[in-house]
């Protein structure tokens, strides 16, 4: 059966995105707030993506980690704020093949055919698998990793840990019903990011 997996850059203080004084507006697009130095080791490499292409240049041990995780996944599953911050995924979804669950108490009428409504985590993960097949499945936003994590659907985390302190922003979890045990399976330290993947233990 294929994995439910979240791997996301996130800071030293645990943060997934930074302060944002627009969060007070609404509105979609807003990203990652002050905080796109989360993702410099993208870009700050000379070997491209395999998965995503030459717009991603990454070090070398960094696109190996990140072909390897991105190669696996046949569905992609992130939640509405997730989703209005990264301006509706304008190409359909945030990766290349696999296509996107939104995961919402409400509806979204922006989607689009490569998209799928959701509305609980449950249900979510049931329609990503059908669409994944042998795939896994990939979760963005701190809010999806948290229900994933306390349903017990959650199989790896990865940690591409960015050598910065924040201080403040959107955190990776939220709160948990207990604690969640994790076995760590793997370091890869690289330039401007430590890549620690996690087993999660039931």
């Amino acid at each position: 059966m294929s994995k439910v997996i979240a791997a996301l850059a996130v800071s030293v203080d645990g943060y997934i995105s930074g302060n944002d004084p627009r969060d007070a507006e609404g509105g979609v697009g807003r990203g990652l707030g002050d905080a796109p130095m989360l993702f410099d080791w993208y870009f700050d490499g000379d070997t491209p993506s395999e998965v995503f292409g030459s717009g991603f240049k990454l070090s070398a041990p960094s696109a190996r980690i990140f072909d390897e995780l991105a190669g696996r996944d046949g569905a992609v599953i992130c939640g509405h704020t997730t989703y209005d911050h990264s301006s509706h995924f304008k190409s359909g979804s945030p990766h290349p093949d696999a296509p996107l669950v939104v995961l919402s108490h409400g509806e979204v009428p922006e989607l689009n055919d490569r998209q799928t409504l959701a509305h609980t985590i449950e249900e979510a993960v049931e329609v990503a698998r059908a669409i994944a097949g042998d795939k896994d499945i990939g979760l963005m936003g701190g809010g999806v990793v948290t229900s994933a994590l306390a349903a017990g659907l959650l199989d790896e985390i990865v940690l591409h840990q960015v050598p910065i302190l924040l201080g403040g922003g959107r955190p990776f979890f939220g709160d948990l019903p207990e604690h969640v045990r994790l076995d760590l399976a793997e370091v890869v330290p690289a330039p401007g990011v430590t890549h620690l993947r996690y087993e999660v233990v039931r």
